[in-house]
C-alpha cells in the first residue's frame, strides 16, 4: 500500500502510516495479546492457587491448615513486587536443580559454587539450541506462574472470607438433613459464597490487571517495553528519527488499560447483580415455604 524502502524521502501521513507499520510496532501491537494472554492464562490459575490456600485454611488436619494460612499470610505480608522477581528465579533454578540430579547424575561438582549457579547443559531450561521463541515462551510462562502464586493468595484470602460468611445456621441445617460434607460444599457453601466473593474478586481483578506491566520487570517485551523502546528519542541514525514521543505511547497505554478496567467493571457488575439476584430468590422461596 505504501512505498516504504526509503523513509527519508517520505513525509506526511504516508511518513506516518510507514512508521506505525515498522516491524518493532508489528511486535508492540502483538504484545497486547502478550498482556491479555497472561490475564487468560493467570486468572484461572490464581482461582485455583486460590481455592487450594481456602479449603486449606478451612481444613481439620493441622499441618494442611497452617500451610493454608501460612501460604495466605506469607505472600499478603511480602511486597508483590519481591515475589514478582524472587519466584520466577526460584522456580527455574527447582527445575534445572531437578533436571540436572536426573540427567546428569555422574556430575559431582555442587551446583552452587560461590555466586554462581551451575549445572550440566542438559538440564538447562530451555536448552541452549532451543529457538528464541521458546526462551520467551519459557519467561512467559515463570512470570504467569508467579502472578498465579501471588494472586492466588489474594484470591485465597477473599474465597475464605466468603465460605466464613455463609450463615452456619444453613450448613447445620443440611447436616441435620443426612446431607454430607461433599454435599454440603458443592450444593450450599459454594453457590452462596459467590455472593460474598464476588465484590472482592472483582478489586483483585482489576489490581491484577494493574500489575500487568510488571512483566516488564521480568524480562518480557510487553506493551510498556515496547512503549519505552518506542517512544524514546531517535536521532538521524535511525530509519525513523522522531523526538522523545514516550508521552504519546504511555498515554495510549493508559487509555487501553482504562477501557480494560472499565468492561471488566462492567462484567464483574452483572455478575454481582445475577448472583445477588439468585440469592435473593433463594431466600425467597425458603421464606414462602
Amino acid at each position: 500500500m505504501f512505498d516504504c524502502v526509503d523513509p527519508k524521502s517520505l513525509e506526511g501521513l504516508t511518513w506516518l502510516a510507514c512508521y506505525l507499520t515498522t516491524g518493532k510496532h508489528m511486535a508492540f501491537y502483538a504484545s497486547f495479546a502478550t498482556v491479555l494472554f497472561l490475564l487468560a492464562l493467570t486468572a484461572p490459575l490464581a482461582m485455583l492457587f486460590g481455592f487450594g490456600g481456602a479449603l486449606a485454611s478451612r481444613s481439620a488436619v493441622l499441618p494442611l491448615r497452617l500451610f493454608g494460612k501460612g501460604y495466605i499470610a506469607m505472600v499478603r505480608g511480602i511486597p508483590d513486587i519481591v515475589f514478582f522477581l524472587f519466584m520466577p528465579i526460584a522456580i527455574d533454578q527447582l527445575l534445572e536443580t531437578v533436571r540436572h540430579k536426573i540427567l546428569c547424575p555422574e556430575v559431582v561438582e555442587p551446583i552452587r559454587r560461590g555466586n554462581d549457579f551451575v549445572v550440566c547443559t542438559a538440564a538447562k531450561l530451555p536448552l541452549g539450541a532451543a529457538d528464541q521463541w521458546v526462551h520467551e515462551l519459557y519467561g512467559f510462562l515463570l512470570a504467569s506462574l508467579s502472578f498465579a502464586i501471588v494472586f492466588g493468595a489474594f484470591a485465597g484470602n477473599t474465597l475464605y472470607g466468603a465460605m466464613q460468611a455463609v450463615p452456619r445456621a444453613q450448613l447445620e441445617t443440611a447436616s441435620a438433613y443426612g446431607m454430607t460434607q461433599r454435599q454440603i460444599f458443592w450444593r450450599i457453601l459454594m453457590p452462596q459464597m459467590w455472593v460474598y466473593a464476588l465484590p472482592g474478586l472483582s478489586n483483585l481483578w482489576q489490581i491484577l490487571i494493574k500489575a500487568t506491566p510488571l512483566l516488564f520487570l521480568l524480562g518480557v517485551e510487553d506493551i510498556v517495553y515496547w512503549a519505552r523502546e518506542l517512544g524514546g528519542a531517535k536521532t538521524s541514525a535511525f530509519s525513523y528519527p522522531h523526538p522523545d514521543w514516550r508521552l504519546y505511547y504511555f498515554l495510549f497505554l493508559l487509555l487501553f488499560y482504562l477501557m480494560l478496567t472499565h468492561f471488566s467493571e462492567r462484567v464483574f457488575g452483572w455478575l454481582i447483580r445475577k448472583t445477588d439476584h439468585g440469592a435473593l430468590s433463594a431466600h425467597a422461596g425458603r421464606a414462602g415455604s
